[in-house]
């Protein structure tokens, strides 16, 4: 009579479940979500910072119950009729699946220690953070609803640059934004820009680094082109990190290298000092 040996099943529910980890890109550790969430997202051993969705950053930077969406409605049309490897409104349609936004930016009216400011948040998640027509429009009514309510305004840039399903349109917004800013600047209203991981291309090249003070994440990549595109412009090689925060901000291009869990603090001593300058101006 044959032998007949037991089996075993694997028991997989005994294994923990992978969407409840996440391993660090930098020194490669496995993390809890739950304990990386609380940490605000950064790595406790390496102090990597993770990219933030735009509803994670407004809740760690603004107070509670505070924040009013403005302009929820704006969506992206396809006016180019643009087609790769897929066309453009089946790209929007899937990225606001994944992420839940409309586009790739939000803005609205927060307070953060009490401070009333209009606030822009982007979200890389979204198509790279690609600056189309509804992120630039978006940019620009956040500018110009500071420069009405006379609040400080406040911009994270989370992007790849502008959006090339939109070509020249996109290209548009960099002087849209940028009128829109010189207006704020006009009225001597203050205007911080955060720079996160990644904040490059027509973004850079514009409102991102316009800020009255430009602040940057941790070895945030801050830059217009990739490293192999401007050695071969300049042709010579360029030194080691120069597209990371804490380069730029050795040579004068960033004001202050904040840690995630250290900006909200550092945002609102900023707003302090700069504030009064903004009441002066209604006065003049």
């Amino acid at each position: 009579m044959p032998m007949k040996f037991p089996s075993f099943r694997t028991r997989r529910d005994s294994y923990p479940d992978k969407t409840m980890w996440t391993r660090c890109p930098s020194c490669e550790e496995q993390l809890f979500n739950n304990q990386l969430e609380k940490a605000m997202n950064v790595c406790p051993s390496c102090r990597h910072h993770f990219r933030l969705s735009a509803t994670m950053r407004l809740a760690q930077l603004l107070d509670e119950g505070t924040f009013e969406e403005r302009d929820p409605g704006l969506v992206s049309v396809d006016p180019l009729g643009f087609v790769d490897q897929k066309a453009y409104p089946d790209r929007v349609a899937a990225a606001q699946l994944a992420t839940g936004l409309r586009d790739a930016a939000i803005w609205g009216i927060g307070r953060i220690e009490g401070q009333p400011i209009a606030i822009v948040v982007m979200d890389f998640g979204f198509m790279g953070g690609s600056m189309g027509a509804v992120v630039g429009e978006k940019v620009a009514r956040a500018a110009e609803g500071a420069l009405a309510e006379r609040i400080p305004l406040v911009v994270v840039s989370a992007s790849g640059g502008a959006r090339m399903q939109e070509g020249t349109l996109a290209l548009m917004q960099l002087a849209k934004t940028m009128a829109a800013l010189e207006r704020l600047r006009a009225a001597r209203v203050p205007y911080l820009s955060v720079m996160s991981d990644p904040t490059t291309g027509g973004v850079f090249a514009s409102y991102a680094v316009m800020g009255d003070v430009n602040l940057a994440e941790p070895n945030a990549l801050i830059g217009f082109a990739g490293a192999r595109v401007g050695a071969g412009t300049i042709g010579q090689e360029l030194p080691p990190g120069f597209q990371r925060s804490e380069f730029l901000f050795r040579h004068g291009f960033v004001d202050r290298v904040v840690a995630r869990e250290d900006l909200r603090q550092e945002l609102a001593r900023i707003l302090r000092f700069l504030a009064p300058g903004a009441k002066a101006a209604t006065r003049g």
